[in-house]
């Protein structure tokens, strides 16, 4: 069965409905996984290597998103310095490595010139099968990088690649993203306050 299964006349309803979804799929992540993903961001972070994320359509948005909320949140209060690189951000250089190679190697290829030992790569994708995030985590696969990929459907082909699969089970594109968004959040939230001092945590908006 998916969802929505049947037509809603009510708005609210359907947001009900929608909101009762949105918390089971929550409450599927595997959370030693979140915290494994967790860990790996945060030596990430510690060790000032750059973390890199990508994804197309609302997972791009996510993937800026990730670059603004870590890179200022998390630095916010602590010692530490969050390097978070979107690769779906530079729209000249995507449209020229589109334009004259392939839109499935968009991520691929900026990863092969800006990439670093110790970097991370996080692929946000629903169906965790599309082409362009598929190339760019087999690439960082091959070349020792830690891949963090965000899922959900069937986990697709990005869940054998990465070292850290963060799983949402569902079927409803709009669900797996507001999903996958809130991960982002809470990860940036989690790793500023175990990282600011105690006595400051009441008194900072996150």
């Amino acid at each position: 069965m998916t969802f929505p299964d049947t037509k809603f006349d009510d708005i609210g309803a359907f947001a009900d409905a929608y909101y009762k979804e949105l918390a089971s799929a929550a409450a599927t992540v595997d959370r030693a996984k979140l915290a494994q993903a967790a860990n790996v961001l945060e030596k990430t972070y510690r060790k000032n290597n750059t973390l890199f994320v990508c994804g197309n359509g609302h997972s791009a948005a996510i993937s800026s998103t990730f670059a603004c909320d870590h890179s200022k949140l998390v630095q916010t209060d602590t010692n530490l310095t969050a390097r978070v690189v979107s690769l779906a951000e530079n729209m000249s250089m995507i449209t020229a490595i589109a334009n004259d190679l392939s839109y499935d190697d968009i991520f691929q290829y900026q990863l092969k010139t800006l990439a670093r030992s110790g970097d991370v790569l996080l692929t946000i994708s629903a169906s965790g099968n599309s082409e362009n995030v598929v190339r760019a985590a087999t690439w960082a696969k091959e070349n020792e990088m830690d891949v963090i990929a965000f899922t959900g459907f069937e986990g697709g082909r990005t869940a054998d690649l990465a070292s850290v699969h963060v799983h949402v089970q569902a079927d409803n594109y709009g669900i797996i993203e507001d999903v996958h968004q809130s991960l982002m959040h809470l990860l940036a939230q989690y790793i500023r306050l175990k990282h600011m001092p105690a006595d400051l945590i009441a008194s900072r908006n996150f």
